[in-house]
């Protein structure tokens, strides 16, 4: 089921984006400073615990939340799907309620991440011909923008 994130989800939700991050962006950052020592569990449930995020998070939870979407306007901020329940249908559920309950159009995804980018391909969205630097990096972020919109 997929429902709004409260305040018990955070520690949870932290722990997702961490662990995922790691896994998925290590090796295209590769930069062990910000993903051992900036990138803490602790850290990020504070930040996220902060009502203008918490209140954007949606989780997906069969009695265990197994990942999480962040929406603002029309934008997936963010989908993270914990490791160990990848290929299962969550991120595909997450995205299809993104679509159908907030009618989003467009998202941001790290160029090289291949594999986040034939997911939103399946899912509908197209590369567009706009990027950016992600903040602090020499990596591109790429905008996506969903077919029909």
């Amino acid at each position: 089921m997929i429902r709004k994130a409260i305040l018990d989800d955070v520690s949870r939700i932290a722990e997702i984006l961490v662990f995922v991050k790691r896994i998925k962006f290590r090796p295209i950052f590769q930069d062990d400073d910000y993903s051992f020592n900036t990138l803490q569990v602790l850290k990020v449930a504070k930040e996220y615990s902060k009502p203008e995020i918490l209140n954007n998070i949606y989780v997906y939870d069969d009695g265990i939340v197994k990942g999480l979407i962040h929406i603002e306007g029309k934008e997936i901020k963010e989908l993270y799907v914990d490791h160990f329940f990848q290929d299962q249908g969550i991120g595909s559920s997450l995205i299809e309620f993104a679509k159908k309950e907030f009618d989003v159009d467009f998202l941001w995804a790290i160029e090289k991440n291949t594999d986040a980018l034939r997911f939103y391909e399946a899912h509908g969205f197209y590369l567009s011909d706009i990027k950016k630097f992600e903040e602090g990096t020499t990596e591109y972020l790429v905008m996506m923008k969903r077919k029909g919109k």
